[in-house]
């Protein structure tokens, strides 16, 4: 069955204005624009139960494959077609090879401010911010790599230009939302602007989505990724 909501599978809703939600696991109670048709609500961090153990992974994982790498995130059992899991995963992803593939960075203290940066961007910000929480987090792993802050000046502008590029590859697609698209969308800007901006190179494959039956909106063949427009 097609997922949409985690407890009933029915399809989500989104709402004009916040309401005041409850958790249906947790039972906390917050604002919130989004729920199943059939009312059930589940908050951000239930939704990502599980996620931690990106970070031991990632610290066990040799590859230089940001692609290769968020593959083996998907297939773990935290990991739903869509959800604010992949706010974290793309920025890990992107962390973990960018240190494989020679860049200068404490890769365990680098995941955990992934981490805790990725997990403030809530569910449904693509929709309702204007920016993809995948986008966002190519854009946390380069404040990350750079050592940005706000009184930066060289990295405060990097930071800000890969998620650009990254949010303009993700707006050229267009909707609706796949948190799968979005995230392979954000990683490949990112090998590339590394590669231009700061010199290390990571590796990068040919990706065709194996997702697409879980996606109910999933959007054919204008998916860059679509398996139909694979070529030889």
């Amino acid at each position: 069955m097609k997922e949409e909501c985690l407890i009933c599978t029915a399809p989500l809703e989104y709402l004009e204005a916040d309401k005041v939600m409850e958790c249906v696991i947790c039972h906390k109670k917050e604002n919130s624009k989004t729920r199943c048709v059939e009312g059930h609500y589940v908050c951000n961090e239930c939704h990502t139960t599980g996620m931690d153990v990106i970070i031991g992974m990632c610290l066990k994982e040799i590859s230089k494959n940001p692609i290769e790498i968020i593959e083996k995130m998907m297939e773990l059992p935290f990991c739903h077609m869509h959800g604010p899991e992949h706010h974290v995963m793309v920025g890990s992803a992107l962390l973990t090879a960018y240190k494989n593939a020679g860049g200068d960075i404490a890769l365990r203290q680098a995941l955990s401010e992934m981490m805790n940066r990725g997990k403030s961007v809530p569910g449904g910000a693509c929709g309702y911010w204007g920016a993809c929480g995948a986008g966002i987090s190519a854009g946390m792993f380069m404040s990350i790599v750079s050592k940005s802050t706000p009184l930066a000046v060289e990295s405060f502008g990097l930071s800000h230009l890969m998620t650009s590029k990254a949010l303009g590859d993700i707006g050229a697609v267009g909707g609706p939302r796949c948190c799968k698209r979005d995230s392979y969308l954000s990683i490949l800007a990112a090998i590339d602007f590394v590669k231009e901006h700061l010199g290390i190179v990571m590796e990068k494959s040919k990706i065709v989505c194996s997702h697409s039956a879980q996606n109910n909106q999933c959007i054919g063949k204008r998916c860059p990724f679509a398996k139909t427009n694979l070529t030889s």
